[in-house]
């Protein structure tokens, strides 16, 4: 029987559980082995990225009926004060919730810096609610290297609704896009030009633009950025799963627009199961988690070859002397690693 190293967890009294422990423990809902099994899955040793893979394709089967939405936007915006207050609403419709609330993180220790479940006192104290911080650790787009991983483990110990939380700090949302169903950006009133403050690819994505922090629906401000957004969003080319964005406004610390933020999502649920697209939205991005992994595990592959770390060393220290160009050191490295590159 697989077993994890006890030195996995910081906590060393608690009890190191089986692979299969940690499996039947997630499809009875068990809290703790769900955040065992998510802290395995963040381990970068490989037995634990073995053990880690099992334990996900294990749990495969018994995931996937969630709703999966992601949230982002810039730092101060009040994401954790949205996604809260909208938990609690959904709590009480009688959902079970699970957050990935991905940190920044440390550029000296890779740890999280902000600790969301400080910031979601009252969420995180409800038995309905499983929220997990997770240092960004550097990835691309402000989201944990296995986001994907934890939603598949999160839906099987069953949490119907996935809340992807991002850093927003400007980098490409494009990785939250690819393992959501709904992509939610909340942006602030009265922040100056509107459409200076967020790039154009970012409002693209959106499935929803919300204004945060409306506590006046009818207030000036507010109603100058919905309009600025609404036309700004009309001249993006039509998505190709026919969704047209919505843009409206909501107040997350007095609850104002909350529901009416659930309907929206509601409703585009209902067109793309209609329509076909929403599963054919997660097959794609199978297939994009797919692609990814032959990256990571092909780099993987790499560094671990007798003649890598020396050559990797060598071009490194030409290209930092702007002596030798990153595309070709690159193909330079496999051709030396590999051979027969071209």
């Amino acid at each position: 029987m697989d077993s994890i190293n006890p030195n996995l967890s910081l906590r060393k009294k608690r009890q190191v559980k089986s692979i299969a422990e940690l499996e039947q423990g997630i499809l009875a809902g068990d809290r703790a082995s769900l955040s065992q099994a998510l802290t395995l899955a963040e381990s970068r040793l490989t037995t634990h990225r073995a053990q880690a893979e099992k334990l996900v394709q294990n749990c495969l089967p018994k995931s996937g009926q969630s709703l999966r939405i992601g949230i982002t936007g810039v730092p101060g915006v009040g994401k954790s004060t949205f996604i809260e207050a909208f938990g609690e609403y959904l709590i009480k419709e009688g959902k079970k919730l699970a957050v990935l609330a991905i940190d920044p993180s440390s550029s000296k220790t890779r740890g999280s810096i902000l600790g969301d479940k400080t910031r979601m006192e009252q969420l995180s104290q409800n038995q309905n609610a499983f929220i997990r911080p997770s240092p960004s650790a550097g990835s691309l787009g402000g989201v944990a290297r296995k986001t994907r991983e934890a939603i598949i483990l999160c839906e099987a110990a069953g949490y119907n609704i996935i809340l992807v939380e991002t850093v927003g700090v400007g980098q490409s949302e494009t990785a939250v896009k690819n393992m959501v169903d709904f992509f939610v950006l909340l942006m602030l009133p009265g922040a100056g030009d509107e459409l200076q403050g967020i790039k154009r690819g970012i409002m693209e994505m959106a499935d929803l633009l919300l204004i945060n922090k409306a506590d006046d629906p009818k207030d000036p401000k507010v109603r100058l950025a919905m309009g600025e957004y609404k036309r700004a969003l009309h001249l993006f080319p039509p998505n190709q799963n026919e969704w047209i964005p919505v843009v409206d406004s909501c107040s997350a610390l007095n609850g104002a627009g909350v529901a009416k933020a659930w309907e929206h999502i509601l409703q585009f649920e209902r067109q793309q199961k209609l329509k076909g697209y929403f599963l054919e939205n997660r097959s794609e991005q199978a297939v994009s988690w797919f692609d990814q992994q032959i990256g990571d595990h092909l780099f993987e592959y790499l560094k671990g070859l007798p003649h890598f770390e020396s050559n990797y060393q060598q071009y490194l220290t030409e290209i930092r002397a702007q002596n030798l160009d990153p595309g070709l050191a690159a193909r330079k490295l496999l051709n030396v690693c590999l051979g027969g590159i071209k």
